[in-house]
């Protein structure tokens, strides 16, 4: 299904493909101990989407892979892949959501965000619950980062028995916020992709994309899983900073807000 997906988009003459997060069922909260048998076919699944991007001529960021590493260790990484079916980069989840950290080994907390160079410009790559993070996107920015693509699995149950009680659709007005709030704080482009499923299971969907000034450019209104082709007019981005001069101010040496530990 995401291969015909992707083949319908470069049909559509789009020039980037989005999944969501683990979107090959390759990892689940209750984590059925098949799971890391199928974590290690992740070379192989990379491998076909490397030659599906250069047989489409798209760029492709596959969700992200739980990948089987040597000590029986699963990381949670996102790729981008360029048009030609070359890796331009790479980026494990640093910030787990709870219930994977029984399973899953976060990228190490001393190592930076890292924005790389596309077809499409500078771009970086974040997983999910990196959304709730300003401060990740602030150092993607800083090295130059125009558009933040998020694959996220994110549900509405995950504002747990006591969020829903509160407000049963919590979680999609935190993250219609959030993508939002994102992308004008940081003059940048969010393409956030979402997990498709039932509502009754507390799927959430809501794949959108934000710029400044515009908000929301487009999103799933509902959880079902489909294809949505959005045109993004990336100039908007220097319009955007000519009013609020973030990155300025970001780069500048005596720049006030620093992090230590």
């Amino acid at each position: 299904r995401a291969k015909a997906f992707i083949r319908d988009a470069a049909a559509a003459g789009a020039h980037l493909a989005v999944l969501p997060e683990y979107h090959l069922a390759d990892f689940y909260p209750s984590h059925d101990p098949t799971i890391r048998q199928q974590c290690s076919n992740w070379k192989t699944y990379l491998e076909n989407y490397c030659a599906l991007a250069k047989e489409c001529n798209i760029c492709i960021v596959p969700g992200s892979l739980g990948e089987l590493h040597a000590g029986n260790t699963i990381v949670n990484a996102a790729y981008f892949i360029d048009n030609k079916g070359g890796t331009r980069g790479r980026y494990e989840k640093k910030n787990l959501w709870h219930p994977e950290r029984a399973y899953v080994k976060s990228s190490k907390s001393d190592t930076r965000h890292v924005a790389f160079d596309t077809p499409l410009g500078k771009v970086g790559l974040l997983i999910c619950w990196d959304l709730a993070f300003p401060e990740a996107f602030r150092e993607l920015v800083m090295q130059g980062a125009k558009m933040i693509i998020v694959p996220a699995f994110w549900k509405l149950s995950d504002a747990s028995d006591v969020g829903l009680k509160h407000n049963p659709r919590s979680e999609g007005d935190f993250l219609d916020a959030a993508v939002v709030s994102r992308a004008f704080e940081n003059t940048c482009a969010v393409v956030f992709c979402n997990v498709a499923g039932p509502a009754n299971e507390g799927f959430a969907g809501l794949s959108q994309i934000a710029v400044p000034f515009k908000g929301c450019l487009d999103k799933f209104q509902g959880c079902d899983e489909g294809l949505k082709i959005v045109s993004v007019d990336m100039d908007i981005l220097e319009e955007a900073e000519q009013a609020y001069k973030i990155r300025e101010d970001l780069a500048k040496p005596d720049w006030h807000y620093g992090y230590s530990r």
